[in-house]
């Protein structure tokens, strides 16, 4: 993933983060297991190929030229957020598969509710759990690399 620092539009991630939280909400509620799916394909899309998920989409060309919410553009790294996004998606496939495949209801749902609580706290919060996640790793990588350097130096 991209590591340099770029424009953002924040707007667009809380819009995405919003969607999240409603659809796999109502999945949930009318449980539709093809909707946890969906919102995990469209999340992993976006990941893998930036600005092509739909939630994205739809930001882009129906929320925003309708001036619908204002957009926030922030300079920061747009790796954090990729890897949130792919997190959250990975985590509800796992959902599906357990919902659908294996009949773990309580944990298949309980996966989904992990990810609908982390975009929700993001979206109310400006907490990125998944970007937590990522800096976490990126600082362990670090230390794990420096303390290797030092014994090899010992």
């Amino acid at each position: 993933m991209n590591k340099t620092v770029g424009k953002i539009d924040k707007t667009s991630l809380k819009f995405n983060q919003g969607c999240i939280v409603v659809i796999t909400g109502l999945a949930f509620l009318l449980n539709t297991n093809w909707l946890v799916v969906f919102v995990g394909v469209i999340l992993l899309i976006d990941t893998i190929i930036p600005g092509t998920g739909l939630f994205k989409l739809l930001y882009k060309n129906f929320v925003k030229p309708f001036k619908l919410l204002k957009p926030n553009i922030s300079e920061e790294s747009k790796a954090p957020h990729q890897f949130a996004q792919g997190l959250g998606g990975t985590f509800l496939l796992i959902s599906f598969v357990l919902l659908q495949y294996l009949g773990f209801i309580f944990i298949g749902w309980g996966i989904s509710f992990i990810v609908i609580a982390f975009a929700f706290v993001n979206l109310t919060l400006d907490f990125c759990a998944g970007c937590f996640i990522y800096f976490q790793l990126e600082k362990l990588k670090l230390s794990m690399g420096s303390s290797i350097a030092e014994n090899k130096n010992a």
